[in-house]
């Protein structure tokens, strides 16, 4: 049976199961105030329906226990949780040595690179770099409502994002306080598995029932935040190297502007067919924190459609009042081959 990508239409289905098993001393603090050992599921499907060679409507949905991701362990609560991470319209066309895609819908945020690798089959270790998540995060993982055209022409490509919301504070459409921000990005490989990369976003975050939204602050419109960051990826034999340096700025009125400086760098060397061993350094600097995250994990590919992961992270906070946390992890990914019923 003919894939559906390689067919005029068709539909395509594929799935990724995970399950972990994470023991942290985060887990014990507040507020969860719970053991430090937990357990937790995700899913993720990726739901393709190909309505011509140029035309398809797209999705990514999560189902995902909490706590699952790392940074649900500082926060309360438990139970399940689903969310459509992409979902969409694209058209797409592709020359010799260039490709136009524009996109319209539920979209990953243009800004960075570590969206592109957040499945879990993609990410050699566990848990996020730190600009990236769910909770206040500077880059969230969810959907922003928008539309987007990626270019590529020989060595270069480039991406273009209007959304409705700022990555530092996703709004859903049913939302107050929903404005404009533009991210977007350039790339250069400077050879086969040699990419470096910039990219920006820029516009308001804010919105009147924002934990940090002061009584007497501007009006969100006039608050834009700001974030702008380079990217490195190469590979080469049996190593793979990702790197990312990034600033944020959240402009205030009423209290002073709040900057951060965060990055890190990632490395996984395949030790045999079935073995590698990956590592991630990353940091994080504003004026309230000088946090360093060191994250080393081994991952076993039991098959081609499993891999097990062992993990261990140290998260090392300079704050004499805030000790540092340990967590290890143990993480199971399975892949479900691709489901397809397609046309030629």
């Amino acid at each position: 049976m003919a894939l559906a990508q390689e067919a005029a239409t068709g539909f395509e289905m594929r799935a990724t199961f995970s399950g972990a098993a994470f023991y942290s001393e985060r887990l014990a603090e507040a507020p969860r105030h719970g053991r430090p050992w937990d357990a937790g599921m995700r899913a993720v499907f990726y739901p393709v329906w190909k309505l011509s060679d140029r035309w398809d409507v797209s999705a990514v949905v999560q189902i995902a226990s909490r706590p699952y991701f790392f940074e649900q362990f500082r926060t309360q609560g438990r139970g399940w949780k689903a969310d459509v991470l992409r979902a969409g319209l694209t058209y797409s066309r592709f020359w010799n040595r260039a490709s136009l895609v524009l996109r319209a819908g539920q979209l990953s945020s243009a800004f960075g690179a570590f969206l592109l690798r957040y499945d879990d089959q993609a990410n050699p270790l566990v848990d996020l770099p730190p600009a990236y998540g769910y909770y206040y995060a500077d880059v969230t993982v969810l959907g922003l409502a928008g539309i987007q055209a990626d270019v590529t022409a020989g060595p270069l490509d480039f991406r273009a994002q209007f959304v409705n919301s700022s990555p530092a504070n996703r709004r859903s459409l049913f939302d107050r306080d929903q404005y404009g921000t533009w991210a977007g990005g350039v790339g250069y490989t400077l050879r086969q598995g040699f990419r470096i990369g910039v990219s920006a976003y820029r516009g308001p975050y804010l919105h009147r029932g924002h934990r940090f939204y002061l009584p007497n602050e501007a009006p969100p419109r006039d608050l834009p935040a700001s974030a702008y960051g380079t990217e490195l990826e190469w590979g080469h034999g049996h190593w793979n190297v990702w790197a990312e340096i990034q600033k944020f700025q959240r402009i205030y009125r009423a209290m002073p502007t709040f900057n951060l400086h965060t990055g890190y760098g990632e490395l996984r060397r395949t030790l045999s067919p079935r073995w590698y061993a990956a590592a991630r350094l990353s940091y994080v600097r504003s004026a309230y924190q000088r946090d360093e995250i060191y994250e080393v994990a081994a991952g076993y590919r039991l098959n081609r459609f499993q891999t097990l992961k062992t993990a261990y992270q140290l998260y090392a906070r300079e704050n004499r009042y805030a000790p540092h946390v340990h967590t290890v992890a143990v993480q199971l990914v399975s892949s479900v081959p691709v489901v397809s019923l397609a046309r030629r």
